[in-house]
């Protein structure tokens, strides 16, 4: 009982399961008993042509480590799936047995068990990626009702309840915090390792670990429509839909597995009724039956795609099945959303321009004035001037113009154009893009603030990633100012700028483009609502998955989990090399079952050798299948 406890502890640090380990030890001892088997046969101990012991003593080992197959093969046939790999296995090995090739019957089965050994692995690091992810399920959701903490299923918890999240714990809903700092981990959802800050009024999203302080967070969303229940969504589907490839080798594989097996029984019958040699042409067609098993094509094909998926994954972008991984690496065309796709999304200060004070003190008296507005622009104020401002009286908002009030005794005025010339103030506007705000003092013209949208950082970094990896077309659309639209073209290199522009107009574009392209395929990257459409309609549809809305993530084939436009070129790179690893796999295995089953139907060739032509190439395309995932 130590013994075997100790084997199981070492086979579970080799990344072996128990059944795994169960099919090593069937493979082995099996592997055992077939060389005890060989040395009787050959020494003499097993009298030769007494087929009624040599039978018994090899059929041990086969049925040791191939009763799974046949029974697999009794189960298909009842259900009328006659010929798969397991038939063909049953019938070569049986065969075998009937014209006295003992050994290589057992051979071929043990064979073929180390090959789905190899693929049991091989499947389960595959998923060790896309099960981490599923580690991000949470468990319970601590609750306070009643003055007291009540731990529940995250299902049972209601919007606008306030849940409690301590250090260590996961956030197991989407919402914002009311209570408490502390910085999390958006590793399991973004692939980024860096922490996250977060205080009173940020949103947190479900999946997060808690690091550091208590947080109590309001929740904004029930349990289904959290950001961890629509990424295990997305991830449990994405096993479900196909590539092109993958359905390709689905309809060749039932064409050409009837017609192999009418080839083998005419290869038996035929040569035999003519030579009258049945022993030599029969064990020939068993051979042929051995050699054209698709094996490695219908195992590595899929197995190349779900470690693409799973690799992905990891890197924090999430692609909703094969097809879309597929299309990805044929990427040509890449069209872009500009407002919170290469850009922030969020207005800032970017100029100040101060007449007759320090622009300080500008950006102070601005934001004062605008203290009580929920408008975007003058919280970009509030931001930039910092904590710790004069208070501000006699505000009055002046619809259309901006804003009146008095601060530290000074009566100021923050505005446009129109409230400087309604109040007879001559005005100076700076040269740049962006929105002007303009604010005068007592009377006098004080100054002027830019706000404008900022380019992400990691914009022009994605954008030539893109092209190094082959991306020709690069394209952005816009319903900002041409001129606004034209400049952050500009600083990013994009070759195409399409502004002011309509939801609908963006479609129309899209379809456009659609039509026009010669050849690959084109991906359109959006965040917003008004995305939604265009995501729908290009070849690859990809959301931004943290910030985006919920329409464009339900629209897209592919969401990045950090909005971070670097994952594009992430995702593209995974795809090709995926695609390479899939071609590698078809290629070798076409091209050597081809040669050995022309080599079988000369009788060029033994079982030894068929069984390395199909189990052989199906473990080595299964070796290479698994880089698609590292």
């Amino acid at each position: 009982m130590i013994r075997t406890a100790r084997w199981y502890c070492n086979m579970k640090l080799f990344g072996l399961t128990r059944k795994q380990t169960n099919h090593l030890l069937r493979i082995l001892g099996a592997g055992v008993l077939l060389l005890v088997a060989v040395i009787l046969s050959k020494t003499g101990v097993l009298p030769e042509g007494k087929w009624y012991i040599a039978i018994p003593v090899f059929l041990v080992p086969y049925l040791l480590v191939g009763w799974d197959v046949l029974w697999a093969a009794v189960l298909n046939v009842a259900h009328g799936q006659l010929l798969d790999e397991h038939f063909l296995m049953m019938i070569a090995t049986i065969g075998a047995f009937v014209i006295g090739e003992y050994p290589e019957a057992v051979f071929v089965m043990l064979f073929y068990q180390v090959g789905e050994l190899f693929q049991s692995i091989a499947v389960g690091r595959s998923r060790k990626s896309i099960a981490a992810l599923m580690d991000i399920r949470p468990d319970t959701a601590t609750v306070e009702r009643d003055g007291a903490e009540v731990t529940l299923s995250p299902d049972e918890v209601n919007v606008g309840e306030v849940i409690v999240v301590r250090p260590g714990e996961k956030i197991p809903l989407d919402g914002s915090v009311v209570e408490g700092t502390s910085e999390l981990n958006t590793v399991s959802l973004t692939g980024e390792s860096a922490l996250r800050e977060v205080a009173v009024g940020d949103e947190v999203i479900s999946g997060c670990v808690n690091v550091s302080g208590l947080l109590r967070v309001k929740v904004e969303k029930p349990f289904g429509e959290s950001t961890v229940s629509k990424i295990l969504e997305l991830v449990e589907n994405s096993e479900m839909v196909k590539s092109k490839t993958e359905n390709a080798i689905t309809k060749f594989a039932r064409i050409y597995t009837p017609s192999v097996v009418a080839g083998a029984v005419l290869l038996a019958l035929i040569p035999s009724l003519v030579t009258g040699d049945w022993h030599r042409w029969v064990y020939s067609a068993l051979i042929f039956l051995v050699v054209s098993c698709p094996c490695a094509l219908v195992i590595s094909v899929p197995l190349s795609y779900f470690g693409g998926l799973g690799a992905a994954s990891k890197r924090g972008v999430l692609i909703k099945g094969a097809n879309h991984l597929e299309a990805l690496a044929a990427l040509k065309t890449a069209v872009f959303d500009k407002t919170g796709t290469l850009t922030k999304g969020c207005f800032a200060v970017s100029e100040v321009h101060a007449e007759g004070m320090e622009n300080d003190r500008l950006l102070s008296l601005a934001a004062s004035a605008e203290q009580y507005s929920n408008h975007p622009i003058a919280q970009s104020l509030r931001d930039a001037a910092g904590a710790n401002l004069p208070a501000a009286s006699d505000v009055e908002e002046i619809a259309g113009h901006g804003v009146r009030a008095t601060v530290d005794g000074h009566r100021v005025l923050v505005g446009n154009r129109r409230l400087m010339e309604k109040e007879g103030i001559d005005y100076t506007v700076p040269a740049g893009l962006g929105t002007v705000i303009l604010v005068a003092c007592d009377g006098k013209f004080a100054g002027s603030v830019l706000i404008a949208d900022q380019v992400k950082p990691e914009s022009a970094e994605a954008l030539a990633a893109l092209r190094q990896d082959g991306v020709d077309r690069l394209v952005m659309l816009s319903g900002d100012r041409r001129e606004v639209a034209e400049d952050v073209a500009k600083k990013l290199g994009i070759d195409e700028c399409h502004a002011e522009l309509l939801p609908g107009d963006k479609a129309d574009l899209v379809g456009k483009m659609l039509a026009e392209k010669a050849s690959g395929t084109l991906a359109f990257v959006g965040d917003g609502v008004n995305d939604a459409p265009v995501l729908a309609r290009a070849d690859v549809g990809i959301a931004m998955g943290a910030l985006g809305s919920d329409a464009a993530i339900e629209a897209a084939d592919v969401v990045l989990m950090d909005d971070d436009p670097r994952g594009i070129a992430k995702a593209v790179k995974i795809a090709r090399k995926t695609r390479v690893i899939v071609w590698e796999n078809i290629t070798l295995a076409l091209v050597i079952k081809l040669g050995f089953m022309a080599l079988s139907v000369f009788n060029l060739v033994g079982m030894w050798a068929a069984t390395f032509a199909d189990v052989g190439v199906a473990v080595i395309a299964i070796l290479n299948a698994m880089r698609a995932g590292k």
